[in-house]
């Protein structure tokens, strides 16, 4: 055949790939607004992604189960699904497919594998969608607000209904919050609709009503005037950190639970994936979401303790600066952080090595941390120094991080990545909290000593964990099949 003949092969084929991706997206659209149905690719989303979008993540979960998963494969698994009576779920389509594979000479074909696969589905019981509070509109605040009003979908789950602030709420205060959810610097634009209505002190984002409530005391404050009922307060405000402080939410008409986005005092701190079951949320009413260091560091560290053994450790956190630092040279409260954040690497302390214990309980005494804040606004990088109990060797804990990101209780907290030309920008806007970076992992020559390199969006990902957190907590986690 002619090169000119190949390179015409190749185009019908880059077109027959679109086209069915473009089905795809189709089949992955009516699956959740018609039945609630997620389906996602390796725990990659794929909610409005575009075709290439969705090509790329077909090629990344190829590289990651070493196989290729085609995108005329996860068509006809999509399809089966959507002929299946299955109630609202959460599917990784990547998985079903890889699965498929395997074992095809078991079944006649998608549909019988699929309906066997997801058996299961059956027995899951109803799920009753929980009113969600956001306690202050910061970066955290801003990016649960975005998912979440991506993700309302039919709102079986959890349903975004008031913000509070503080101050006057009024037209341009409207807008200004209206401006800061629709545009961000670092995550680029909201990929909805944002209307300030000043007449109602309301945003409506995505056409559903979301109140703005300006108070100064959480107690003050009767939801119930605006149609809210045993609701989830999640406070992102930093300001009430203990158990006391936090409870005066739940004097507040129409709250039952509360989460706190920080570590906390007093209440449970949970890095979901790992300790989250360890606690009932009909005995339990305040939570903490503990700190996205701490959700970027402790699925790894379980996974390294429960296969490995961790005699001790020190982790070091390159961490992008954040809004408690000052812009120019000035004084302030803590050694080091006044100096411009822009421009210097400031040295200065972190809890997380000490937070993992609340989690992960066998770690307690083996850690030291610190960390080193950097002149970039996203995206940073956990250093795990551990002494091993276990010999191992670099393929081998590459072998059992990999397996932990494809299977067992933490694929939604550690991705595997496998690009040699990671940077910092690259892991900005990836939900997992704990972005395993396989190809910087040092194994020393005895087998005895590793350092593995964890990056993390610590906005983005923390607000995944959250949120992941936040379903546990309303009881309306659907079933799941990863």
């Amino acid at each position: 055949m002619s090169l000119n003949g190949t390179y015409e092969n190749e185009l019908a084929f880059q077109a027959d790939r679109r086209r069915a991706t473009v089905e795809f997206i189709k089949i992955v659209s009516d699956l959740w607004y018609d039945k609630s149905i997620e389906l996602v690719l390796f725990r990659n989303q794929l909610i409005d992604k575009n075709v290439s979008e969705i090509l790329n993540l077909h090629e990344y979960a190829g590289e990651f189960v070493g196989k290729p998963i085609s995108i005329f494969d996860s068509v006809e698994i999509a399809q089966a699904i959507k002929q299946l009576d299955i109630p609202p779920a959460k599917l990784d389509i990547g998985k079903l497919t890889y699965e498929f594979h395997l074992e095809d000479q078991k079944y006649g074909n998608a549909t019988a594998f699929v309906a066997d696969k997801l058996k299961g589905a059956s027995k899951y019981e109803g799920i009753k969608p929980k009113d969600v509070i956001l306690y202050g509109f910061g970066r955290i605040g801003r990016l649960v607000a975005r998912e979440l009003m991506t993700k309302t979908g039919k709102g079986s789950q959890m349903r975004l209904r008031a913000i509070v602030t503080r101050g006057k709420v009024d037209q341009t205060v409207l807008e200004k919050r209206a401006s800061l959810l629709r545009n961000d610097s670092v995550h680029g634009d909201f990929s909805g609709t944002v209307i300030a209505d000043a007449k109602n002190s309301a945003l409506i984002i995505n056409g559903t009503t979301v109140n703005i409530i300006s108070a100064n005391n959480p107690e003050d404050i009767d939801y119930t005037k605006y149609g809210i009922k045993n609701a989830l307060v999640i406070d992102n405000t930093g300001v009430f950190r203990d158990k006391e402080a936090l409870g005066r939410h739940l004097k507040s008409k129409g709250v039952d639970k509360v989460l706190l986005t920080a570590p906390g005092k007093g209440v449970p701190n949970i890095v979901h994936g790992v300790n989250h079951l360890d606690y009932d949320p009909e005995k339990v009413d305040i939570f903490s979401a503990a700190s996205c260091t701490t959700n970027a560091i402790t699925p790894v560290l379980k996974a390294v303790e429960d296969t490995l053994g961790v005699k001790h450790g020190h982790i070091e956190t390159i961490h992008a600066y954040t809004n408690d630092q000052n812009l120019v040279d000035n004084f302030h409260d803590k050694y080091r952080r006044g100096r411009a954040a822009g421009l210097n690497m400031v040295i200065t302390e972190t809890g997380a090595g000490s937070a993992v214990t609340k989690a992960l309980p066998s770690m307690d005494g083996k850690l030291t941390s610190n960390a080193i804040r950097v002149p970039v606004p996203n995206g940073s990088l956990a250093i795990l120094n551990l002494e091993l109990e276990k010999e191992t060797s670099l393929d081998g804990i590459n072998t059992i991080l990999k397996k932990y990101a494809l299977e067992g209780d933490l694929v939604e907290q550690i991705k595997y990545e496998l690009s040699d030309e990671l940077v910092s920008s690259d892991i900005v806007g990836i939900s997992a909290p704990a972005i395993y970076d396989s190809k910087a992992t040092i194994v020393r020559a005895d087998g005895k000593n590793a350092l593995l390199y964890i990056w993390y969006d610590n906005e983005y990902g923390y607000s995944h964990q959250v949120i992941r957190l936040a379903k546990y907590i309303s009881k309306v986690r659907r079933y799941t099949y990863y």
